[in-house]
């Protein structure tokens, strides 16, 4: 709820920049000093192994020492709840994909291109509205899963070294877990990793999206699967099913085209339809943090 309703201020991140964007400067400085194509793939899938054991057990560890100080001072458990926001993306996620949509709205199209590119992979320069309103909503529906129901169920199962974790393995996963030759195997182990963490935590993104659109189950146990990821096609899908539109379908990455099935039944979304996703957003989020109270009460009573 902090996180929520102040997210990570701009104050804050001149004097202490973000967590995770440590976790991201390591695996950078790995990966230029590792990854070098003129070595054996079975070396640089080893070495990629190495950057996550590092950089996700070192983060593990650093949560846990916090943690261990937080159980008997009422001062460092608070700081630990404080360190917990961190992890979390809510009014984040929110901010950005609303300033796409507002940019739409105003027919501004290269400001909505513009603001589209900074929170999704695929090229942004030549999209038209339903392809901006279709990638916003597809990071919306993604960025669900990995930026607040993953971290949260880390966070609740293994406390703050889970969070810290989950979150070094899914900035791993952006860096380095790609399909290109350069990655494929320096960022297999990130990739794998990544699919684990978010096995549980994407299927419960799904389920939240479809209840606060008050549909879109069929569709998403549908065409789930058809995702290349084992786990962004349960909240995109939901997305889809829940709007009654269609996400998915073919993009272009780096000026290479790549075939993606769609998602849905309905006809691509447009600036109303991503109106309608950030309140689903909105409400999924709320269902999400009703559930945790009431799981909380339970356990206590």
């Amino acid at each position: 709820m902090l996180e929520a309703a102040i997210g990570y201020p701009e104050a804050l991140h001149q004097i202490l920049p973000h967590p995770i964007t440590w976790a991201g400067r390591a695996i950078h400085a790995l990966e230029q000093r590792w990854n070098h194509p003129d070595q054996p793939a079975a070396r640089r899938r080893l070495l990629g192994i190495a950057v996550l054991l590092f950089v996700a057990g070192g983060a593990a560890a650093i949560g846990f020492l916090i943690d261990q100080g937080g159980r008997d001072n009422i001062w460092a458990a608070l700081a630990t709840l404080v360190l917990a926001t961190t992890g979390l993306a809510q009014r984040s996620l929110y901010t950005h994909v609303a300033a796409v949509r507002a940019a739409l709205q105003t027919g501004n199209l290269p400001a909505a291109r513009l603001a589209t590119g900074r929170i999704v992979g695929r090229d942004t320069a030549t999209l038209d509205i339903n392809g901006v309103a279709t990638a916003a909503l597809e990071s919306l529906a993604e960025s669900f899963c990995d930026g607040i129901i993953a971290p949260a169920f880390w966070f609740l199962l293994l406390g703050l070294g889970g969070l810290f974790a989950y979150k070094a393995i899914n900035t791993a996963d952006s860096m380095i877990g790609h399909r290109e030759p350069r990655w494929r195997d320096f960022g297999w182990a990130a990739a794998r990793t990544d699919d684990f963490a978010n096995l549980i935590p994407a299927r419960l993104s799904g389920a939240l999206l479809a209840l606060a659109a008050g549909g879109g189950w069929r569709v998403m146990l549908r065409d789930a699967r058809l995702h290349d990821s084992p786990n962004a096609g349960w909240p995109e899908a939901a997305m889809a099913g829940g709007l009654k539109i269609r996400l998915g379908g073919p993009v272009t990455y780096d000026g290479a085209p790549h075939p993606r099935p769609w998602f849905g039944d309905g006809a691509s979304p447009d600036t109303a339809d991503l109106t309608r996703g950030l309140r689903v957003y909105l409400v999924a989020c709320g269902l999400f943090w009703i559930l945790l109270a009431a799981g909380g009460f339970v356990w206590r009573h």
